[in-house]
């Protein structure tokens, strides 16, 4: 008779999420049974009831898809990246890493060349320009004239 095998424990973070989700499962059902009790009695608990129900079902939905999330993410850190099984891309580790001689250098290509900066000219003072400021406005002012 073959023997169990045994499982693997599930990472906290998955593990948080499903007792999110049974407790949020939990307050859902309360939601139900208080929500049908109240609608037999007709009484005024019946309204919130159907509330609660309601956030209690989105709850749970969340709750489900954070648990789908969180596992994929659990077993995404557990395997290497971009493949399928767990233990795509490992090596049997050696006792020192491999020496690969240097590579040469290679000219660069004339468009990758460095070359020095060139110097800049020496900057000027802004000066305004002398005319008016858009053709056909007025000039400016000058000094000690008047226009009567």
């Amino acid at each position: 008779m073959p023997t169990a095998r045994r499982r693997r424990r599930l990472p906290d973070e998955v593990r948080r999420a499903v007792v999110r989700a049974v407790l949020c499962l939990a307050f859902t059902m309360v939601g139900i049974v208080v929500a049908t009790l109240s609608s037999y009695a007709d009484s005024w608990l019946m309204t919130p009831a159907l509330m609660a129900m309601g956030v209690g079902v989105f709850g749970t939905m969340w709750c489900l898809l954070e648990i789908l999330i969180s596992r994929q993410v659990a077993a995404q850190r557990m395997r290497a990246p971009n493949s399928a099984s767990p233990m795509a891309g490992s090596r049997v580790p050696t006792a020192r890493p491999p020496q690969y001689p240097p590579r040469p250098q290679q000219p660069r290509p004339p468009h990758q060349q460095q070359y020095p900066p060139r110097p800049r000219p020496p900057q000027q003072p802004y000066q305004p320009p002398a005319g008016p400021p858009y053709p056909g406005g007025p000039a400016p002012r000058q000094a000690g004239l008047t226009t009567r």
